[in-house]
């Protein structure tokens, strides 16, 4: 989930707390090289205030007024747009593209009702959904929306629980299960007509053992590419603020520091000190746990010498076969910055290519 998704949600539920009206917009589906993936929002107040994206500037306008009149009649649309080539260049893409975006009210149960003389709730994102939603969020608890388009109906679902019981659709509960682990949110057909399922999974993180130069280059890398990064490493010299400027670190021991954090299978682990002491307790707790990624700086013959000594420590082969060595996708690279580009390298292609379970 980006922060721009995130802020719009914020900005949505603190409009309602104003007693505002409010309108959200969710691209659901993407052609071509739209500026903006699925699952991109943008909120409407009733001042025709916006926060948020979903095209780069393209269509914002557009959807503005469509959020205006979703708020007036209190009906959720469907609405599909196209990008022009002109349009395209001046948001930095080579060509256009076509955009289909869900734009719905939001607010309490029963309010856009009661302001419209009906005698029940209109469809839309109901306040109480928001609010659990922005909840697991801060809780950092994977979670996706599942929207009915005809309906306009919302079920939250957790990702931390028994998805085949919490969903008495099978094959929805497939797709649920399906869009946690690739992070891509997408419309679906299920029993009940098509639906959009919203991913709103927990931030990416990746723990580097060794507060080393490559580190210094690898973490603000990743941090832009929306990973929390923790550094850890016992000798406080290294890993200091000013080496590791706005960036977490851990002065203990790497494997303290992996029982601490508890890896899961959005988390990258890299091994970057070079000694022993500091890597290989830190490889058998990352091989322990669910971490994607577990990657180990070194030579050949140097990672041929860990994985003796990691087999000598109980560690079996599937196990060692996990481990990324020499570190990085192989590039050529040389300096610190070049080293930590292949690394950063690597664990996109693993991350992208399906390696999550």
């Amino acid at each position: 989930m980006s922060e721009d998704a995130r802020a719009a949600l914020g900005q949505a539920l603190a409009w309602l707390e104003q007693g505002r009206h409010v309108a959200l917009a969710t691209v659901v589906a993407t052609w071509g090289s739209s500026p903006r993936p699925a699952g991109s929002q943008l909120v409407v107040s009733d001042e025709g205030q916006f926060v948020g994206s979903v095209s780069g500037g393209c269509v914002e306008g557009a959807v503005v007024q469509e959020g205006l009149d979703a708020m007036r009649t209190g009906r959720p649309r469907l609405v599909e747009f196209g990008v022009s080539d002109d349009q395209a260049w001046e948001v930095g893409l080579a060509c256009g593209g076509r955009v289909r975006i869900y734009v719905e009210a939001v607010g309490a149960e029963g309010d856009a009702a009661a302001a419209s003389g009906r005698a029940s709730p209109l469809p839309g994102l109901r306040r109480t959904t928001l609010s659990a939603l922005l909840d697991a969020l801060a809780a950092k608890r994977a979670a996706v929306l599942v929207t009915w388009f005809d309906s306009g109906r919302h079920r939250l679902c957790y990702g931390d629980r028994d998805l085949d019981a919490d969903v008495d659709d099978v094959d929805l509960a497939a797709a649920v299960r399906t869009a946690l682990h690739t992070d891509s949110s997408r419309a679906i057909p299920t029993a009940q007509g098509e639906a959009f399922v919203q991913v709103f999974n927990p931030p990416l993180r990746m723990i580097v053992v060794g507060a080393v130069h490559i580190a210094q280059s690898l973490a603000p890398m990743a941090v832009m590419a929306g990973y929390e990064v923790t550094v850890v490493d016992p000798r406080a010299a290294f890993a200091s603020d000013a080496r590791f400027p706005g960036v977490s670190l851990l002065h203990i021991w790497p494997d303290e520091a992996l029982r601490g954090l508890a890896p899961d299978n959005r988390t990258a682990v890299v091994a970057l000190s070079h000694d022993p002491k500091l890597d290989d307790p830190a490889l058998q707790a990352a091989l322990a746990s669910e971490a994607f990624y577990v990657g180990a700086l070194g030579s050949r013959k140097t990672h041929q010498a860990r994985l003796t000594r990691l087999a000598a420590q109980g560690l079996v082969a599937a196990a060692l076969a996990r481990i990324h060595a020499p570190i990085g996708e192989p590039i050529g690279a040389t300096s610190p910055s070049e080293i930590a580009i292949a690394i950063m390298a690597q664990v996109t292609r693993v991350l992208r290519a399906g390696a999550l379970p």
